[in-house]
């Protein structure tokens, strides 16, 4: 896998990722100490709004882009949508406003909207074979996994030895050091021009989830996997604040907890190799959204009565996060099996705004209904829907096995 690493473009970019990664992930910690510092007890209700926020103009933004930047220069996008990116990181120490936080992360997320798509297309350009394509994407998936439990430990260590106002700047230093990446790789390269629109591509890849069994499963599983996200981005915070009660006390049970929830996931991607060995990718899947489902009721259950302690959030978050992995992690293997390689594309820009609209059903439930309802209710209510989701998604899977078996 590491062999790659020999393409000085590809290192170069890979570089760049990372870097990008790791300023993402500090930024994620301090917009939820920024929103518990503008909002105190509603801090739910500010940060899963600008997730929400987050996740729509990705999904907006990303086609519009791909199309309107088709043919120019990947280096030149690149560039450009890190240095937007910088400067909109070093303006969020000044926003001291719910409404300033949601303009700077739909200018955040617009850029970044700009950013993936082309690094992504430009990766296959820059390996052309196959096995190497395969490896590059299996370290850019263990530098997400990665970054998950880095992050928050750096953020935690940092605001231990600086202002929590200091993270915005090593998030901006994060993506400065993406751009000079981006500037050593020398990349000559001119995003593609797709011959499909996105948005009939989009329409013929719902087609192919909705017609493929194991695509429909997919899709339905994929909103257990919001519901644990939003359960561990939004009310993380919110737990700690009640906790510790003063804002500057929340950073490292917050760290923490985000990164024993990475933790879970990373242990979960290194056994299932051997575990997929001696049994299928659904039944892991299947066993992962149980498992979130059951903590997640048990968390429920016990913000309903004493709360979670410092100990408890750390150990249920780092079962949450094995579980969210052993979903998400077979599922590409499922869709490489069972989709041809021509309508691959299609389905996973399907899954895509498919699995993003189970998050902007999420993150409002997590944080609006947190504050409506209680912490307690808004965690129960997401773990009744990922519960009857996952009922249908197994429902639907045995009614196709007696159609095929008949």
């Amino acid at each position: 896998m590491l062999s790659v690493l020999r393409d000085r473009r590809f290192a170069a970019l890979f570089a760049s990722q990372v870097a990008s990664l790791l300023g993402t992930g500090v930024l994620t910690v301090a917009i939820a100490l920024l929103a518990a510092r503008i909002a105190g007890d509603n801090a739910g209700v500010v940060l899963s709004i600008a997730l929400t926020i987050r996740i729509a103009t990705y999904v907006v933004v990303s086609p519009i882009a791909t199309a309107l930047l088709a043919g120019r220069s990947s280096r030149a996008i690149l560039i450009g949508a890190d240095a937007a990116r910088i400067v909109v990181a070093l303006s969020l120490v000044l926003v001291s406003e719910a409404w300033q936080l949601y303009v700077a992360i739909l200018l955040l997320q617009t850029a970044s909207a700009v950013f993936t798509p082309t690094f992504q297309a430009a990766i296959p350009e820059v390996l052309p074979d196959e096995r190497d394509y395969t490896s590059a994407q299996s370290l850019s998936r263990l530098a997400y996994d990665l970054e998950s439990l880095v992050s928050p430990l750096l953020a935690a260590l940092l605001v231990t030895l600086l202002p929590t106002s200091w993270l915005f700047a090593v998030t901006a230093a994060g993506f400065a050091l993406s751009l000079v990446a981006v500037l050593l790789s020398r990349l000559q390269l001119r995003t593609p021009v797709t011959g499909e629109p996105f948005v009939s591509r989009l329409v013929r890849g719902l087609r192919l989830i909705a017609a493929i069994e194991s695509t429909r499963f997919l899709a339905l599983l994929d909103a257990v996997v919001a519901a644990v996200y939003a359960t561990v981005l939004v009310n993380t915070v919110v737990i700690a604040l009640r906790l510790e009660g003063e804002v500057d006390d929340v950073v490292a049970p917050l760290a923490i907890a985000l990164a024993l929830f990475g933790v879970g996931s990373i242990v979960i991607a290194l056994v299932l190799p051997a575990l997929l060995r001696r049994t299928t990718d659904r039944a892991v899947m299947t066993g992962g959204a149980l498992a979130a489902i059951v903590v997640l009721a048990i968390v429920a259950l016990i913000e309903a009565g004493p709360g979670l302690d410092l100990i408890g959030l750390g150990i249920f978050w780092l079962l949450l996060g094995a579980a969210s992995s052993a979903i998400s992690t077979p599922s590409a293997r499922l869709i490489r099996r069972n989709v041809v390689t021509a309508d691959r594309p299609a389905v996973f820009a399907a899954r895509f705004s498919t699995s993003h609209a189970w998050y902007a059903v999420a993150y409002p439930l997590a944080g609006v209904g947190g504050a409506v309802w209680g912490v307690a209710a808004a965690t129960g209510v997401l773990a009744a829907l990922a519960a009857a989701v996952l009922v249908g998604a197994v429902a639907g899977a045995r009614r196709a096995s007696r159609t095929e078996a008949s």
